[in-house]
């Protein structure tokens, strides 16, 4: 049941989500959840190095090669244990896309796949390792779970729910510090956006680090007499169909905020959604069908015209339609 507690304040984490998310993961093998990690040699990376002594059984090297891991996942799976095997997001998608789908979904399986450092989060690690497609590929799969954790309160929530509900699972995460945005103890319901403003100018729905900077955008278009909705849809697939149709009829604007390639990913499952049951003005905030680059996040974040600063340009943009 949500029960979600919004943070006073949004200022930086003390933890780094993949320090919460290895936490989270041995919290359950402590409670005796037949819970297995599984890793592609980037243990150091999603945190679960430092625990791997502790836990020989329960967390394992697949070394470098990922399609081969989700082979590893699908025996578990068939045995009994829940799988989470991680990659960075290119290579837990990507790399690994047939294994995901035919040994995992096909079969009907019990996986939770984690791809990390999605979409301009890699940042130094240039182009290759930049996901801006990974969602679109994942859509793809049928019975497919899509999730992308805002904060570290979320990733705690959602693993756990994760490895408590059967199936196959995608889980879409930042791995360093990101800003609060719930309290810890929240708990969410997948399929369910959380609102985390009201308005009644225009909507944005955001996901992942977008939701900060869609957070930043609402209160620069309040300094400008514009009071927007905002919406954290943090579950991808199935997507939250009824709080986006209210949405469009409440306010007759949309504005969709991605860390990813616009065609295939948020701002597309949402167009379905409002094509389908409410057409109204749709601005798409994401990367322009293009590759990734080499540089730190920061300035990726304007390359790619993901910052608050985009947001607030196609909600003005979205309101001009609305009222022409």
């Amino acid at each position: 049941m949500e029960n979600v507690i919004l943070a006073k304040e949004n200022g930086m984490e003390e933890l780094e989500m993949r320090q919460v998310y290895a936490k989270t993961i041995t919290g359950m093998i402590d409670e005796g959840e037949p819970v297995v990690a599984l890793d592609a040699d980037l243990m150091r990376a999603i945190g679960l190095l430092p625990y791997q002594k502790d836990y020989p059984d329960n967390i394992l090297d697949c070394g470098i090669a990922e399609a081969n891991m989700m082979g590893v996942a699908a025996g578990l799976s068939l045995e009994g244990f829940v799988p989470f095997p991680h990659s960075f997001a290119v290579f837990s998608s990507r790399r690994s896309i047939d294994q995901v789908f035919m040994s995992g979904a096909y079969a009907k399986l019990n996986i939770k796949v984690v791809g990390s450092d999605p979409g301009i989060c890699a940042g130094l690690n240039g182009g290759t390792h930049q996901a801006f497609e990974d969602v679109a590929l994942m859509r793809c799969v049928p019975g497919m779970t899509i999730v992308e954790p805002t904060d570290g309160a979320m990733v705690r929530d959602l693993t756990r729910q994760a490895a408590k509900t059967y199936g196959m699972f995608y889980i879409r995460m930042n791995r360093l510090k990101v800003e609060r945005i719930y309290e810890e103890g929240s708990a969410f319901e997948i399929g369910k956006a959380v609102q985390l403003r009201d308005g009644q100018d225009a909507t944005i729905i955001a996901a992942g680090r977008e939701v900060i900077e869609a957070l930043k955008a609402a209160e620069e278009l309040r300094a400008k007499g514009i009071q927007v909705r905002v919406l954290d849809m943090f579950t991808i697939k199935p997507i939250d169909q009824e709080a986006i149709i209210r949405a469009a009829k409440e306010t007759g604007a949309v504005i969709t905020a991605e860390n990813h390639n616009i065609i295939g990913g948020l701002g597309s499952a949402v167009a379905e959604v409002l094509a389908e049951h409410c057409p109204v003005p749709l601005e798409r905030v994401g990367v322009q069908d293009e590759f990734g680059e080499v540089g730190p996040v920061s300035w990726l974040k304007e390359r790619f015209g993901l910052s608050a600063e985009y947001i607030v340009q196609k909600t003005e943009k979205a309101l001009l339609r609305k009222r022409t």
